[in-house]
């Protein structure tokens, strides 16, 4: 299949799967705050986190049929709650996500905090019920849990936060912009992959370099974000453009130049590729072909 027919139908199907854990047991949240939770989570987006752990759990002999999906879900709703919190007033202060008004803006800065720690609660939430009912040991269903936490929490995307935040207006080192993007974006997305092995009882091989293409293509992405952030519109990328200059962001770009960063995200994504093949996984041709893609992309 096609990487953008495919990557079309995975969404529909983990966008069902949203709705169904969103919607599952509303009293328990209280409307309010779902009306906020799933304004945030229905707003769009590429849904490739949770299509990184169906795919690579697939690539790594996972069973069919759909039971993967509410875990996977899981962490589209852990990247909601990190772009709610993102676009704060205390933070990146952004009026449009997605073509739409920021959770903040449309809901208010409380209801929108709360929002975002609500949709964190019940990813784990839904993460834990997904791995037992894989069949998982508890053994394994910690080290599910521990991953993604980890990879969420302080060593991962809200530690990069932290440093992204710290670092504006500053000229940065190599190693504190390769810091900030390798957290604030690349955590999420490596966890993805391994997710999706761990969920396959992948053995410890697999993962390593599920883990290093994660890390390869969560680099290329934020590489490719800040491209987008020069030289994409509006329309396309459904936020304003140029941002991250105004704001003094550490940005590849701003610290290599446009050519050189486009050069440094071709030689990510064939790094990530080259980590598939050697570990001989399975049936990696689409992780393979979502690699090229997110050089291509346009949001």
């Amino acid at each position: 299949m096609d990487v953008k027919a495919y990557l079309k139908e995975e969404k529909k199907k983990i966008d069902r799967y949203l709705d169904r854990i969103l919607f599952s047991d509303p009293a328990c949240r209280g409307r309010a705050l779902l009306e906020a939770m799933a304004y945030s989570v229905k707003a769009g987006g590429k849904r490739l986190r949770p299509i990184l752990a169906v795919t690579s759990y697939r690539a790594c002999g996972g069973p069919g049929g759909e039971d993967i999906y509410p875990a996977a879900c899981a962490l589209e709703l852990i990247h909601t709650y990190t772009l709610i919190h993102d676009d704060l007033p205390v933070m990146d202060n952004d009026d449009y996500r997605r073509g739409l008004p920021t959770c903040h803006r449309k809901f208010g800065v409380r209801r929108a905090t709360l929002a975002g720690v609500g949709l964190l609660l019940a990813a784990f939430e839904t993460l834990g019920r997904s791995a037992e009912s894989l069949g998982l040991s508890p053994d394994a269903r910690k080290k599910v849990i521990s991953s993604v936490a980890a990879a969420t929490g302080g060593g991962g995307v809200v530690g990069g936060q932290v440093v992204d935040l710290e670092s504006e207006g500053k000229e940065v080192s190599e190693e504190t912009l390769n810091y900030i993007h390798s957290h604030k974006t690349g955590a999420l997305i490596r966890v993805s992959c391994t997710l999706g092995g761990r969920l396959a009882r992948a053995h410890e091989k697999k993962l390593a370099a599920l883990d290093a293409y994660g890390g390869g293509i969560g680099l290329a992405f934020q590489i490719v974000d800040d491209l987008l952030d020069i030289e994409g519109d509006f329309k396309e990328l459904g936020k304003g453009v140029g941002a991250d200059q105004a704001r003094g962001k550490a940005t590849f770009p701003g610290r290599y130049g446009i050519e050189q960063s486009k050069r440094l995200a071709f030689a990510a994504v064939e790094r990530a590729k080259a980590e598939l093949a050697r570990a001989d996984i399975d049936s990696w041709e689409m992780l393979a072909e979502i690699a090229d893609f997110i050089l291509t992309r346009k949001s």
